[in-house]
């Protein structure tokens, strides 16, 4: 999807960056002042899925949201799906323009990549948080199956072109969103139409699903030192709250915070709420007294 496919009323659409930075033409969120503050979107989003608490993040932060490789306005140059070259992507980027994140936050499979790039970055985040992490592989016979099955999608020129005109219209993307627990407004379930209906980005997310591994990260959970908040909702539909809750457990300075409602796409549905819990923890962390 070009940026110049960019429906005008595309949420940010005035604060877009092109940065060409290879191997990616990256498409990037960017406003505000202040320390870094780096988004990061789920599998099948993009950094439309911060329109509601960015304004709440940008009297303190300067936010940078890039849309992932091949999904939304980032058009991949190569087909580096995984979450290692993802995060050595987005690694790259930050090198050129000089970006030393404060703090990365992000959403689902982005919780997994916020981590890995607090272990790659040659400056640290003095600080991470993931809504509802998806840091979690498929179990049992989907934990090998799944992987196989989208691999075989995305590698059929044919199946994205077809699944973005099944899925890409408004009931069945309604019935999508509804499924992972969240209920969006109108206007957000506008965007994930637009989204949804969109073959490049469609491939570009199967892609990411067929490639996405997290046996190395898991295993590594106990020697990431950075002070991490992971928040999950109970009614998520799509990853269970334990596997925050016991990935936090494992973390030496983990810490978790359950929301009592809402579902996978919380902070959608109540940016104030989730920002209540992360700004005071962000300033507790980064502001330390004594």
């Amino acid at each position: 999807m070009d940026l110049d496919r960019m429906p005008p009323d595309w949420p940010g659409r005035g604060s877009m960056r092109r940065i060409d930075c290879p191997p990616h033409q990256w498409c990037v969120l960017d406003q505000g002042s202040g320390p870094a503050l780096l988004l990061l979107h789920g599998a099948g989003g993009a950094s439309h899925s911060w329109r509601n608490l960015a304004p709440l993040l940008t009297p303190k932060f300067r936010i940078l949201a890039p849309d992932l490789p091949g999904q939304g306005f980032t058009k991949a140059g190569q087909r580096r799906f995984s979450l290692d070259a993802m995060a050595e992507d987005l690694a790259r980027l930050s090198a050129a323009e000089e970006w030393f994140p404060t703090v990365i936050l992000g959403h689902s499979a982005g919780a997994a990549l916020a981590l890995r790039l607090a272990q790659i970055l040659p400056v640290p985040p003095r600080a991470v948080i993931g809504l509802n992490a998806a840091l979690g592989n498929f179990e049992g016979t989907a934990g090998w199956l799944f992987p196989i099955i989208a691999k075989m999608l995305a590698l059929n020129p044919f199946v994205p072109p077809i699944a973005a005109r099944l899925f890409g219209v408004e009931g069945r993307v309604r019935t999508l969103i509804g499924s992972t627990g969240s209920d969006l407004d109108e206007a957000g379930l506008r965007q994930y139409t637009t989204l949804i209906g969109d073959h490049v980005h469609v491939d570009g997310t199967l892609s990411m699903m067929a490639q996405w591994r997290l046996d190395e990260l898991q295993r590594q959970l106990p020697a990431i030192d950075v002070p991490t908040l992971l928040i999950a909702a109970a009614g998520d539909g799509t990853v269970p709250a334990r596997i925050s809750r016991e990935a936090a457990a494992r973390m030496p300075f983990g810490e978790y915070v359950e929301l009592p409602r809402l579902g996978h796409l919380a902070h959608e549905e109540d940016a104030a709420g989730v920002a209540g819990i992360l700004l005071p923890w962000l300033d507790r962390t980064l502001h330390p007294s004594g």
